[in-house]
């Protein structure tokens, strides 16, 4: 299972669009695009690592009071074992009406050689 599908399946109760790298539709008043950011090899053992780290940053767009999405979105992350490594408030895009909120996280995985 990759992180994309994990973190998908961890806010499927929040019932909103969740899409990878761009938002593709004519975007609703709430949802979520993710966007990788690195992955890397840790824990070396006989010079092959032993675990993988993915991190993906979930940004978050909303019309309304972002907040209570942000409280949801973090709550339901850590309930599925992810490390929240970063969270910032973006902007306020006044084209579009949307408020921009970042959440990056994190997840180790077993390395598979």
């Amino acid at each position: 299972m990759s992180i994309f599908s994990e973190i998908k399946t961890a806010l499927k109760p929040l019932n909103i669009p969740i899409e990878t790298g761009v938002f593709s539709d004519n975007p609703p008043d709430e949802y979520i695009v993710l966007v990788p950011i690195s992955d890397t090899f840790d824990l070396f053992s006989d010079n092959i690592p032993q675990v993988d780290i993915s991190e993906v940053r979930l940004s978050i767009y909303s019309k309304h009071n972002y907040l209570k999405l942000k409280k949801a979105v973090e709550k339901l992350l850590m309930k599925s074992d992810f490390t929240i490594t970063d969270r910032r408030y973006v902007e306020y895009e006044k084209e579009t009406g949307y408020h921009h909120y970042a959440i990056d996280t994190a997840k180790s995985y077993e390395t598979e050689v």
